[in-house]
């Protein structure tokens, strides 16, 4: 099976420098000596054998497993290398049947009826709180940041996405309802009723999100305005002016779009204006690689826009806005990556060294994803009839410079209790 694995990557890396080291000790050497030069080893011909027949799963089961350790370089630059040859990998024919016979059952492995659905959110975000604290910015935000200027730190970066949000949503006059689906741990909501005025009702399937969201509405004196609820956006009783959705749509799966955006509608009053944010694929349908679906976010998938606009259009929704961010992803994950490995020890005591290798490989690997192969974000405003938003785009800096003289009298509230 070394053979194997060998052709696999002889197909796979035609640029760059990697030396391998198989199992037997056999070194091979691949691509132009192009770049740094990177190395990795494989300690087990079993591991060999099942990267060489499944790399797109079983390459991070081996780093995980310890069956694939990076000798020279590190893991990012590893994946870099490996995910960067687009147009230049040719896939190998067991390559290519895996990815039909996934393309053809991802429905099945997207199906998320409310308790497939709270199921699949526990996995991953009733994770230990401390974890979060440890990688995310002090408002706990897990979305794409949005840099307004290269140096921008991330935790201002959050601050400049939450804003650029809220200045969409049009909160011109105060009292307006808005609904936050997949709030997460409250800080778009404690956002927008904190210095816009909302009076918020958020909603999320996670049970440790939503202890820290409302302990966080009560600390900021904010309880009264904003309602977080354990609560499927499907079961949620509207109207609303305003409503919001940050980083949920992924875990929505291809085939609910139409029951996703036929509830955004009905919730929405008819001079309402929604905002979905989410990653979306710059090429068509595909399928949600199967190392993440397996243990990162079961039930998930980044759209393709020919997925989702017709969805839309079947709601009765008029797309009012569209705006692509597309490297402002791999910026943020690079931040979340760095402060990850930088408290790895810490981590390891909350959980272990698989876990710890696990985590860096899924922080990696997205990274890598939207540096090298499509991947962006997308943020639709959406209403229910013409007029509601402004003819130009001129609100939204002016919106956005008004937010911005509000958080000034707010700023000290932002950090998570017990941070």
């Amino acid at each position: 099976m070394e053979r194997v694995l060998l052709q696999v990557i002889s197909r796979v890396v035609r640029r760059g420098n990697l030396t391998v080291t198989f199992a037997s000790g056999r070194r091979a050497t691949f691509g132009d000596g192009s770049g740094p030069a990177l190395a990795m080893r494989f300690t087990s011909p079993e591991w060999q054998r099942q990267v060489g027949l499944d790399p797109e799963l079983k390459l991070g089961e081996a780093y995980m497993e310890g069956g694939l350790v990076i000798e020279q370089g590190d893991l990012a630059e590893v994946l870099a290398l490996l995910m960067a040859q687009v147009g230049l990998a040719v896939p190998s024919a067991s390559a290519k049947f895996l990815m039909k016979l996934r393309f053809l059952f991802r429905r099945l492995a997207q199906f998320n009826p409310r308790e497939r659905s709270q199921q699949n959110v526990a996995h991953h975000y009733d994770l230990d709180g401390r974890l979060y604290s440890l990688f995310l910015d002090a408002d706990r935000q897990y979305s794409c940041a949005y840099f307004e200027r290269p140096d921008q730190s991330l935790d201002d970066a959050q601050l400049a996405k939450k804003r650029h949000i809220a200045a969409k949503l049009l909160f011109d006059k105060p009292d307006l309802t808005a609904l936050d689906i997949g709030c997460g741990w409250g800080g778009m909501g404690l956002y927008l009723a904190e210095n816009a005025g909302a009076r918020v009702t958020g909603v999320t399937l996670s049970q440790e999100q939503l202890g820290v969201a409302r302990h966080r509405a009560v600390e900021r004196g904010l309880a009264g305005r904003a309602d977080f609820r354990l609560q499927d956006y499907r079961d949620t009783p509207g109207p609303f002016d305003r409503i919001v959705s940050v980083g949920m749509f992924e875990h929505v799966g291809v085939g609910h779009y139409d029951e996703y955006f036929g509830k955004v509608a009905s919730l929405l009053k008819e001079d309402g204006v929604a905002l979905i944010h989410a990653i979306g694929r710059s090429e068509g349908p595909g399928i949600t690689n199967p190392w993440i679906a397996k243990y990162i976010f079961p039930g998930g998938y980044i759209p393709a826009l020919s997925e989702v606009l017709p969805a839309i259009e079947r709601a009765g929704l008029y797309v009012t806005d569209v705006e692509i961010l597309r490297l402002h992803y791999a910026e943020t994950l690079k931040a979340w990556r760095e402060r990850f490995l930088a408290h790895r020890e810490e981590v390891e005591r909350l959980y272990d060294a698989r876990f710890v290798r696990m985590f860096e490989f899924y922080l990696a690997s997205s990274e890598m994803a939207f540096r090298h192969q499509g991947m962006m974000i997308f943020q639709f405003q959406l209403a229910k009839r013409e007029g509601v938003v402004p003819m130009t785009r001129g609100y939204i800096a002016e919106a956005e410079a008004a937010l911005a003289r509000m958080e000034n009298r707010h700023r000290p509230g932002l950090r998570l209790a017990g941070e």
